[in-house]
């Protein structure tokens, strides 16, 4: 009934681009972050595009993201620390600098999530599997009170969560098998369901009973992200949550 296999127990939901909205409000903030740090540095520099947000940003946590950037265009910072200055040209400063605009739009937009992710939390929480959230944000437990999803989640291993305990983000598959044992699951019992190459791959690497590639990019990208979604172990490659039930109607 929800489109998963019988052996699949519990759920493990990335949450930008996968529950709610916010991959476009994280992608538009890293944007404009970094093409204001790159035009300071050069103002010929080339900008940040499409193609760097899923290479190197997408579904990492906000450092890891900033460091595999920055190696790409040849510059190197200092790290800083949690408390530099949004102004401060560290990676600390670049990553608080992106966190203040998002935490704006979310402030003044709020949080929507997607229907269908709605309908399919639904049915999963009917049928009495699991729910767990993992996302490298460290702004998760606020977008899912924004969004009125808190009641769903049962688990949730968020960017605060993977710092506290040093665990390696995605693609590396540690915050997906954390979630996995807070729930009391084997990962061959949990399916993962991610937006991003970074993650889908932390799914498969990670052993899991079954990866859902989740496809929100628009025509132009369509084809290719679910092919780099393919390529990287999803099992299936859906455009939205809800197509997993029509699946099995």
């Amino acid at each position: 009934m929800v489109g998963l296999p019988e052996a699949v127990t519990a759920c493990l939901f990335d949450l930008d681009g996968v529950l709610t909205s916010t991959a476009v409000v994280h992608r538009r903030a890293w944007k404009r972050t970094f093409d204001e740090f790159l035009r300071r540095r050069d103002p010929n520099a080339a900008p940040f595009t499409e193609q760097d947000y899923a290479t190197y940003v997408d579904g990492r946590p906000r450092l890891d993201g900033i460091l595999a950037f920055l190696a790409s265009r040849g510059i190197k910072l200092p790290e800083g620390d949690e408390h530099d200055d949004i102004d401060a040209e560290t990676v600390h400063g670049i990553g608080n600098r992106k966190n203040r605009l998002l935490l704006s739009v979310i402030t003044e937009e709020g949080v929507t999530p997607y229907p269908g992710s709605v309908r399919y939390l639904d049915t999963v929480r009917e049928r009495g599997l699991a729910i767990g959230v993992v996302t490298s944000s460290a702004n998760g437990e606020r977008v899912l009170e924004a969004a009125n999803l808190s009641d769903y989640v049962q688990a949730r291993v968020d960017g605060v969560v993977i710092k506290h305990k040093g665990l390696r983000g995605k693609p590396a598959p540690d915050s997906f098998l954390a979630c996995a044992a807070e729930l009391g699951v084997r990962p061959s019992a949990a399916a993962v369901f991610e937006d991003a190459q970074a993650g889908v791959r932390a799914g498969r690497d990670g052993g899991f009973g079954f990866v859902v590639g989740v496809n929100r990019a628009d025509a132009a990208e369509h084809a290719a992200q679910e092919k780099a979604l393919r390529e990287q172990g999803a099992d299936i490659v859906v455009d939205d949550l809800a197509d997993l039930l029509e699946e099995r109607t």
